[in-house]
């Protein structure tokens, strides 16, 4: 949206926004944006009040008398509790995002994935102001690319140069790959979820998932003892192992 703006403002046209993610605003620049302290997916705070949501459009909307931008203002009003907002329990993300028609690459579906979640990773890390993320030093698309290359037997030795072990490459490229989902998973609505809840839901139901316990069958019949280790015994948590019976 904020490309957008400065392409509507060049041809003439004033713009304004309503930020979720205040890191990106920042880098981005857009000509007028309010910045809102909401969960994603509600730019106007809670839903079933109108009178709230009114607010928050007319705050966004004052911001087109200014022309000192590009501008960022913080809107200060929290959204209200209410008492038939979502359920306690429902930690995790209620968008979904369908696969789409037609055969799909390991890397196409893994990726696919990230997409959907690279939005509540980047508030996490901006939540925290930091991240475990990128001990690997490859972006998370090249994560990605690496373990469903490996899942599907064509991985490189060691994708972090010659004079790292292929093992030790794998542990961290597969560290980053875990800790962005779980990252990404405490920023979602709910922010109540356990530990154990994160690894039920990464290791039963993603495509990440599925990718490290297919890169683990891959291990297994590979000839690195090493890197069987890893995913023998390091790689899953208890719980989940418990859970799939491994």
């Amino acid at each position: 949206m904020s490309a957008i703006g400065h392409y509507l403002e060049a041809a003439g046209l004033p713009t304004v926004s309503i930020s979720l993610i205040r890191l990106h605003t920042e880098k981005m620049r857009p000509p007028r944006a309010l910045w809102v302290p909401y969960e994603l997916g509600r730019p106007l705070g809670v839903p079933n009040d109108p009178d709230f949501q009114t607010r928050v459009l007319r705050a966004a909307l004052a911001l087109l008398e200014r022309t000192d931008g590009p501008l960022l203002v913080d809107h200060s009003e929290d959204a209200p509790a209410r008492a038939d907002d979502d359920d306690g329990d429902a930690w995790v993300c209620p968008v979904s995002f369908p696969a789409p028609a037609g055969e799909e690459t390991l890397a196409a579906a893994l990726k696919r994935e990230i997409a959907s979640l690279k939005p509540w990773q980047a508030l996490a890390e901006e939540r925290r102001g930091r991240t475990t993320v990128g001990q690997s030093g490859l972006e998370i698309d090249a994560v990605a690319d690496y373990v469903a290359a490996f899942a599907d037997g064509a991985a490189p030795a060691s994708p972090l140069g010659p004079s790292m072990p292929a093992a030790k490459a794998f542990k961290r490229i597969t560290d980053d790959l875990l800790a962005f989902y779980q990252e990404a998973a405490t920023a979602q609505p709910g922010q109540n979820a356990s530990h154990a809840d994160i690894s039920v839901w990464f290791w039963g139901e993603t495509e990440a998932g599925k990718m490290l316990l297919a890169c683990r069958d891959r291990a297994r019949d590979g000839n690195d003892d090493s890197v069987r280790f890893i995913t023998e015994r390091l790689m899953i948590p208890r719980v989940a192992r418990e859970r799939l019976n491994l």
